[in-house]
């Protein structure tokens, strides 16, 4: 009887540690994927330090404010309609209106560390 029990001990653990190792090694592929996408190196972790603090990335930000390009004034225009129609006054949607939120910030921090790029390829230019 303790040799059955002991076998179904040992199985049962060799079962949990081959779902434990399955389950790492598609978390190691997702995170990896995750740092290809982002761009890798310090502008990617400077995206993903971005996406983390928003918790949207930037094609989602965009997606949610209906902008195909990082235009300032068509942003502000998107987002103070999608934030007045979503009041909850007006029977909006709090939930909707803290998303609008969050993607704008997640679009100004874009705008924000675009903008050193820009200056310097403009004073490299008219060196």
């Amino acid at each position: 009887m303790a040799k059955y029990i002991a076998q179904i001990i040992v199985l049962g653990t060799q079962v949990v540690g081959r779902a434990f190792a399955r389950a790492l090694k598609q978390e190691l592929a997702a995170s990896q994927e995750a740092a290809k996408r982002a761009g890798g190196g310090p502008e990617g972790a400077r995206r993903a330090a971005a996406n983390a603090s928003t918790g949207l990335t930037l094609e989602e930000a965009m997606q949610i404010l209906n902008v195909e390009k990082l235009d300032p004034e068509k942003i502000n225009n998107n987002y103070e309609h999608l934030f007045n129609v979503n009041d909850k006054a007006k029977g909006g949607s709090f939930y909707l209106q803290s998303k609008i939120v969050r993607a704008k910030e997640r679009i100004e921090t874009e705008l924000k560390s675009n903008q050193p790029k820009q200056d310097q390829s403009q004073s490299k230019a008219s060196s």
